[in-house]
């Protein structure tokens, strides 16, 4: 298990850029798959982008394709997420997920990730 805290959200105009960080406690992290969701309120929470142990693999939802990017530092117990050419849309709580893995690959759904940060408020404005 390890305890995630989110941050780097904020309010940014549509086009603008924004940087998340996930910052992961316990000796584990470089074993654990790790993702960013998000909720709007009223709705499910979604898959945003996910990574292996090794940061060589990624997957992002199409919704994000080409305008985000997911990243790791396990020497810094940080996972990161990019996040380019935000549109209004893209308003929700970020959130940060990890799970053990036992093998180096993407965990690509929601149902899947065990431990969960308290999330971080993203607003674009129109």
């Amino acid at each position: 298990q390890v305890q995630l805290v989110e941050s780097g959200g904020g309010l940014v105009q549509a086009g603008g850029s924004l940087r998340l960080s996930c910052a992961a406690s316990g000796r584990a992290f470089s074993t654990f798959a790790m993702g960013w969701f998000r909720q709007a309120p009223g709705k499910e929470r979604d898959f945003v982008a996910g990574i292996s142990w090794s940061g060589a693999t990624t997957y992002y939802s199409d919704a994000v394709k080409g305008r985000f990017t997911i990243s790791r530092d396990n020497a810094k117990n940080t996972v990161y997420l990019q996040m380019n050419s935000l549109k209004p849309e893209d308003t929700a709580v970020y959130y940060c997920g990890g799970r053990w893995s036992p093998t180096n690959a993407v965990l690509p759904t929601t149902a899947q990730y065990t431990d969960w940060g308290q999330g971080t408020q993203v607003t674009v404005s129109s």
